[in-house]
């Protein structure tokens, strides 16, 4: 069973969307709400014989309780859900040797769950929560929906299957058998339909050799547009436009490497009298809707693509398919649902996903603590738009500077400029000054001369290189 946390962390970690610990004194039946909100949302793991303050009291001593726990799934569970198990050997609180179970329940991914009382439960970040009549009803609609990676791909065969790719992962998580064994004892990757050995949707789109060959448009397309908005027509604005193909893991790599050649930073002076860089918008914020949209986009969509948008002030990623499951643009910094929980599930295995339904609300919090507006979600025409807002620094630098430097001193727009070329790179010549800001050598020097004669830049010359000093802190 792949475990993605150590006994140590299912300890001591809050508890999460995919994660809950148990004591094994509990009743069967609350267990197996815990199961149900598992089923019904992303599934996960639950510790048991851990307590709530995290001793470890183990499961030892108490077969019968445990005979009880193990068949809850089974026989308190409407229908049934499908859950491994594994006794870890580990010390309890008080040193000696015992063992925790560790339940692994998967997502159902046809029906809502429910207990023999016909409540549903879904899981919300750490809570379990019992579904009213509208989200119960939500979900129904959602899971027939649902999991468009489970679908046959039945021209696909095991040639279409990158396996040395599957060795790197099976690696990586520490699985022991054969990639093919792997691919057809795991998430259905490869399974039986109409008595014939078929692959899923998920495993070409994570694993294949060439996914674009069964889902042409699941690709994602980088466009930028000079100015705050798109201009159709003859004087249409796109400056840059590249599309990234290839596995799901390829397309988030290569997409966050690119955007991160395009992000803007921008330079001003502190209230601490120094000068600071910082980027348009936090990085964890940019990386969250690049890799949401692609971990969540509706992939039975196939006449579109996904597309991120730079503009000016703002970037928009478009993501084909509607809010899932009890998902709204309401509730989505606490409430999580995935479209594609195996494609989830392997971007956490790399890092890509941190833990399931906490990346929107910490990016709400990351803007707001750099002083940025919130982002904004919107739905329409089974498109999902994820909008970050950056701030207006047009002439932001130079206010900054003669505020804080000088209240005598204007400096130009074209000194400012240069002061925060400087910033980026001290050894910068006059010529790369001139081709960075558009501008002839004459221009640059003119600006040059002007910080000089304010004696706010001083040029320091050796035998070998050159380097220029910003004179700011005297001004303070």
């Amino acid at each position: 069973m792949y475990l993605p946390y150590t006994i140590e962390e299912l300890r001591d970690k809050t508890e999460v969307q995919i994660m809950d610990r148990k004591s094994v004194r509990i009743d069967p039946k609350d267990l197996a709400k815990t199961i149900i909100a598992f089923a019904n949302a992303d599934g996960g793991w639950i510790a048991i014989g851990i307590e709530d303050n995290g001793d470890i009291t183990g499961v030892d001593n108490y077969d019968k309780q445990v005979n009880e726990l193990l068949l809850a799934p089974v026989n308190l569970c409407i229908p049934s859900v499908i859950v491994e198990t594994e006794f870890i050997d580990h010390l309890d609180s008080k040193g000696n040797q015992n063992h925790v179970l560790v339940m692994r329940v998967h997502q159902n991914s046809k029906n809502v769950v429910t207990n023999s009382a016909d409540e549903a439960f879904i899981r919300i970040g750490d809570k379990s929560k019992k579904l009213d009549f509208n989200d119960r009803l939500q979900l129904t609609y959602a899971k027939g929906e649902r999991y468009y990676e489970d679908a046959p791909i039945v021209d696909a065969t095991l040639d279409d299957i990158d396996f040395n790719f599957v060795n790197e992962y099976i690696k990586k998580i520490g699985y022991h058998k054969s990639a093919l064994d792997y691919l057809k004892e795991n998430n259905d990757f490869i399974f039986n339909f109409k008595d014939k050995e078929t692959i899923s949707s998920a495993c070409i789109l994570l694993f294949g050799k060439n996914p674009q060959r069964f889902f042409p448009r699941a690709r994602v397309r980088f466009v930028k547009f000079d100015g705050t908005e798109a201009i159709p027509g003859r004087e249409m604005n796109v400056i840059k436009d590249e599309i990234f193909n290839g596995k799901i893991l390829d397309m988030v790599n290569d997409s966050i490497n690119y955007f991160k050649t395009q992000i803007k930073e921008h330079t001003f002076l502190g209230e601490d009298g120094l000068f600071k860089t910082v980027p348009e918008y936090p990085e964890f914020c940019w990386k969250e809707i690049i890799v949401n949209a692609i971990g969540h986009r509706d992939y039975g969509i196939k006449g579109t693509d996904i597309q991120i948008k730079m503009f000016d002030d703002h970037v928009t990623v478009e993501s084909p398919g509607i809010f899932a499951g009890t998902v709204k643009d309401t509730n989505l910094r606490n409430n999580h649902f995935s479209r594609n929980p195996k494609i989830m599930e392997f971007l956490k295995v790399y890092d890509f996903v941190q833990e399931f339904g906490e990346g929107v609300d910490r990016m709400y919090n990351e803007m707001a603590s750099s002083g940025l507006p919130e982002p904004i979600y919107k739905e329409k025409e089974s498109m999902i738009y994820a909008t970050l807002k950056n701030k207006d620094y047009s002439d932001k630098v130079n206010d900054k500077v003669n505020d804080k430097v000088n209240d005598k001193v204007k400096l130009s727009d074209n000194a400012t400029k240069i002061i925060e070329l400087i910033l980026k790179d001290p050894k910068i010549t006059r010529i790369k000054m001139a081709e960075a800001i558009s501008k002839s050598e004459t221009t640059v020097n003119r600006a040059i001369r002007e910080l000089k004669d304010n004696n706010l830049l001083e040029e320091k010359e050796s035998d070998k290189n050159g380097s220029w000093v910003i004179k700011v802190k005297k001004y303070k």
